[in-house]
């Protein structure tokens, strides 16, 4: 692990999974970039933004953008690990909710996810 693949520094791309909101998408839980603070959501998600994030730039180590939660991971090795503090904000809003955002979560999101295979 090098400096330049924790960036303490960087603060994160926002409160929400970039792409998703980008799209009109929704989540069930966010992930945070730790080179270079993109946030995408989880593999658990329908569209899991944080894994394409990680094949598109190679960028191995996250994360969780939940509250309460500190715990990183490494893609390229499938183990997590314990981390620096980061840039604040250091997860997303409680009110926000998960999965989320709450307008944009479908009523049936339970069922989309059991038919995509996520639950």
């Amino acid at each position: 692990m090098t400096d330049s693949e924790i960036d303490p520094s960087v603060p994160p791309s926002g409160t929400g999974c970039v792409e998703c909101d980008e799209h009109g998408g929704w989540w069930v839980h966010l992930r945070r970039c730790t080179e270079c603070g993109h946030i995408g959501c989880c593999d658990s998600s329908p569209a899991q933004h944080a894994t394409a994030h990680f094949r598109e730039t190679g960028h191995r180590y996250i994360r969780s953008f939940e509250p309460g939660e500190s715990w990183f991971w490494d893609y390229a090795t499938a183990q997590g690990f314990d981390g620096p503090s980061l840039a604040p904000p250091e997860s997303r809003p409680v009110e926000q909710g998960s999965p989320g955002p709450r307008d944009r979560v479908p009523a049936d999101w339970q069922e989309q996810l059991e038919r995509l295979g996520r639950t």
